[in-house]
């Protein structure tokens, strides 16, 4: 190691905050790579005597150090909380495991009684679950309180993995006489969806003491919150559920309503942006209304609730005496609904509860009634069949399948989805780049973009981007009059990390150019004097980039390794 960065190692080292068992290195930027580079965190967790807790949070460490900082930790029996959040940027996907799992059997080797272990913000992806998944299962997390994974990338299988492995902590901990009491629970923004909330729903319905339940912005849509629903009614002692940015639908709301009802320690229902919309906004609002005597905030923000289920929300709050706050925001009260709301809450004295109501929106019909009515008069027409003519029920019966329309590229690029992509058929990549102008930059782009928004996990979908996105691009980049540097200015805009003169409406999400990117810089067709301007681009802080969190570090870990 150069004399100058142990010097600057000593400098972070000299801020590191000792007290109450605790040993902190936290934002200290420290480049853990090798065994010297961790020499000195060594000695402090060496010589601190009763290390109750370890901050790693905000440095970065490698496989090497942290064999040598795990050796450390071996003695260390005492050791109850583990905040390693956010300790492993600018890593290689494949380093984490083998790090996690070093770390691991260092805590187990020690006789370790965990209370709390965060390992929130490392995108490590479902291999990254099973870096630590012995861990859990050993005695030293029999005792475990605290379980934080937010932002790690986890997906559905990382999800299945964390299932079992709770489970299988309850069980072997049962064994002992003393089972896990799980009380904090922390996986939010990790695409868990259907599969992956289902399977931590069976652990939690077996854990049964869990106090927080913390899952916001995983892609869970109603059967897999009516399976958390059915487990939350199983944890009596629960506090706060925070589900926000997911999709209930009417039919996960009703069934989270009726949970809701057996829950008599309930402080914070937070289902803000989850689409309960009005029947949905009126269960949980019957479901308020007959206990919840300790609600202290209710988030029901961005909902589509219309406003006479949004006035029935306030009655049902009428005698929470405990109640702060009310968030109804974003729904559709109009103007007048707007005012009664205020107006039923200041009859209660509790107007001061009501959040901002200024992303409200004009009430609009009521999509859910307009969609019941014409059922209504499906069935009804259905119903009045046998009275009609021969020449009638030969027009009405006529339901033979339509078959769907021929896709063409125009089609596909106007309206973009993995379906429409499929059908264009096995040359679907010939046909784009054929079609495309490669002599213009900004269709090129707008291609590229409207190709990688329909990117997914599964096999067929994403073959058919990489493939269609590698005949486009190497078209473009091989021929003679196109500009590179304009090409990768304009992505960079449309993306949203980079501003222009023109006002250019970005892309809402940027998950699917991200992984396409992945993809995309590693062919012998890209070049490589791109890659740094990329890379510099998405390391910046942007909210954007933050919620593709695992995305991201996939392609600047790719774009690092170029």
């Amino acid at each position: 190691m150069a004399s100058e960065d142990i010097t600057k190692l000593a400098e972070s080292l000299a801020k590191t905050k000792v007290g109450g068992g605790q040993l902190s290195f936290k934002g200290q930027s420290l480049k853990l790579n090798t065994a010297e580079d961790a020499e000195e965190v060594i000695k402090q967790i060496e010589e601190f005597d009763g290390l109750e807790a370890l901050r790693l949070e905000g440095n970065t460490v490698g496989v090497e150090a942290a064999k040598v900082i795990a050796k450390a930790l071996e003695k260390k029996s005492e050791l109850k909380r583990c905040h390693w959040s956010d300790m492993f940027t600018g890593r290689l996907r494949s380093e984490i495991p083998p790090a996690l799992i070093s770390l691991g059997d260092a805590l187990i080797t020690a006789g370790a009684q965990l209370l709390e272990l965060d390992l929130s913000d490392n995108a490590f992806g479902p291999d990254g679950v099973r870096g630590f998944e012995v861990l859990l299962k050993s005695p030293a997390c029999y005792t475990l309180q605290e379980l934080k994974l937010n932002n790690c990338g986890m997906g559905i299988g990382g999800g299945k993995i964390l299932a079992a492995a709770l489970k299988e902590c309850h069980r072997k901990s049962s064994a002992q006489g003393k089972p896990l009491a799980l009380k904090i629970f922390v996986a939010g923004r990790n695409r868990l969806e259907n599969d992956g909330a289902t399977a931590l729903a069976e652990a939690f319905g077996i854990i049964g003491t869990l106090e927080e339940v913390h899952m916001p912005q995983n892609g869970i849509n109603h059967p897999g919150i009516t399976a958390l629903a059915q487990a939350f009614a199983i944890n009596p002692l629960l506090k706060v559920i925070n589900l926000n940015d997911n999709t209930f639908t009417e039919k996960g709301a009703v069934a989270m309503a009726e949970t809701l009802k057996a829950l008599r320690q309930l402080e914070v229902v937070n289902f803000g942006d989850c689409l309960v919309r009005s029947k949905g906004a009126v269960a949980i609002a019957d479901a308020v209304k007959e206990g919840l005597h300790k609600l202290k905030e209710l988030n029901l923000s961005f909902c589509e609730i219309k406003r006479d289920a949004a006035l029935t929300v306030a009655e049902a709050i009428e005698d929470k005496a405990e109640l702060e706050k009310l968030d109804l925001n974003g729904n559709c009260l109009g103007e007048e609904g707007c005012e009664q709301l205020q107006e039923i809450l200041e009859g209660f004295n509790m107007a001061a509860v009501l959040g901002s109501l200024s992303d409200d929106e004009e009430e609009e019909e009521d999509e859910e009634e307009e969609e019941e009515e014409q059922q209504q008069l499906k069935e009804r027409e259905q119903g009045e069949e046998e009275s009609l003519t021969p020449k009638k029920i030969i027009e009405s019966q006529d339901s033979t399948p339509v078959p769907s329309p021929p896709v063409d590229v125009a089609t596909f690029l106007a309206f973009p989805s993995p379906e429409k992509l499929l059908r264009l058929g096995p040359k679907c990549s010939v046909l784009i780049a054929q079609q495309t102008d490669t002599s213009d930059v900004e269709k090129v782009v707008t291609a590229l973009l409207r190709i990688s928004s329909v990117f997914k996990d599964e096999a067929p979908v994403k073959t058919a981007v990489q493939e269609t996105t590698d005949a486009l691009m190497r078209k473009a980049f091989t021929s003679a009059t196109f500009n590179s540097d304009a090409f990768v200015t304009s992505l960079l805009i449309h993306m949203g990390l980079l501003k222009s003169e023109e006002k250019i409406k970005a892309v809402p999400s940027l998950y699917g150019i991200l992984m396409t990117l992945n993809h995309m810089v590693q062919q012998d067709y890209f070049p490589k004097s791109l890659a740094p301007v990329l890379s510099a681009f998405v390391t910046k802080p942007n909210r954007a980039l933050d919620s593709c969190s695992f995305a991201r570090h996939m392609l600047l870990q790719t774009l690092h390794q170029l």
